[in-house]
């Protein structure tokens, strides 16, 4: 899954990398080391501007809510539990089929968290005694440093409590895709932990290598089958993988430090 990311790449940056075209400056984003559900978050997206003539499509850096509203739900409530989407199931799920059919999108990240429940742990959960599992967070991101591009959808909500010329009258909010984890060898392993994504979580947001990203975006397809292939999982061996400070369980917590490496489990941790 992915429930938690760092994203401090600003604007600029982000322009080069995804050849954006158009984007906000008002819509600028501070970096964020400890990306939640229900925070604004930068995603790309290729959509014709409004009011101008020329209907193509244009690459833009859009600030949306993370934490999918459908467009036709009721109320924006349960969009904190609609941050993932499985690429195995989402071309069915009425919540994700319409907005996977035309409505995908790049979430950028520097890389994501995920959690682990020490050994130690999981003996005493096995043997019936009950204490809460102390688990460990470790930071995945491509091993060569570039943006961890994370496929996702995103989608239009009209608050109908609202007049048309009110600023929050139109929600737009989005989803990580998820795919399962891979369960070849790291590119880099820490020396003592997990050797592979798999033995940290079974499921993975979905990054989408550059070869894809025009494809992915491209709100022309919309065939679904054809568009099924692209929720191939890229090729293995990209990926590393370190531990943190457990601070980053906090959402409160947040800055660079969140990222610094460790040189194995926190004491209590123990993989």
């Amino acid at each position: 899954m992915c429930g938690r990311y760092a994203a401090s790449r600003g604007p600029e940056d982000l322009a080069g990398i995804f050849e954006i075209e158009k984007w906000a400056p008002e819509e600028s984003l501070a970096p964020d080391y400890n990306v939640a559900p229900t925070k604004e978050v930068y995603a790309v997206l290729d959509r014709p501007l409004k009011d101008v003539e020329d209907p193509r499509p244009v690459r833009q850096l859009r600030t949306l809510k993370w934490g999918l509203v459908p467009s036709w739900s009721k109320t924006p409530e349960g969009a904190a539990r609609m941050i993932n989407a499985r690429a195995e199931t989402l071309h069915e799920k009425p919540s994700y089929k319409r907005a996977f059919s035309s409505r995908r999108c790049i979430i950028p990240a520097d890389g994501y968290y995920e959690w682990v429940t020490g050994k130690q742990e999981r003996e005493l959960e096995v043997d019936g005694k009950k204490k809460r599992p102390r688990k460990q967070p470790y930071f995945v991101l491509p091993a060569d440093g570039s943006v961890f591009a994370m496929a996702g959808l995103y989608e239009f909500w009209r608050d109908k409590t609202l007049p048309d010329d009110h600023p929050q009258a139109w929600w737009v909010t989005c989803s990580v895709i998820t795919t399962e984890a891979e369960t070849g060898p790291l590119a880099v392993s820490p020396a003592e932990g997990p050797h592979s994504l798999s033995e940290i979580h079974p499921r993975m947001p979905l990054m989408l290598t550059p070869d894809r990203w025009d494809a992915w975006l491209d709100p022309s397809r919309t065939d679904l089958d054809d568009l099924r292939a692209l929720l191939a999982p890229p090729p293995e061996g990209l990926m590393r993988a370190y531990p943190v400070s457990t601070a980053v369980s906090n959402v409160r917590n947040n800055g660079p430090e969140l990222l610094k490496e460790l040189e194995g489990p926190e004491e209590g941790t123990l993989f």
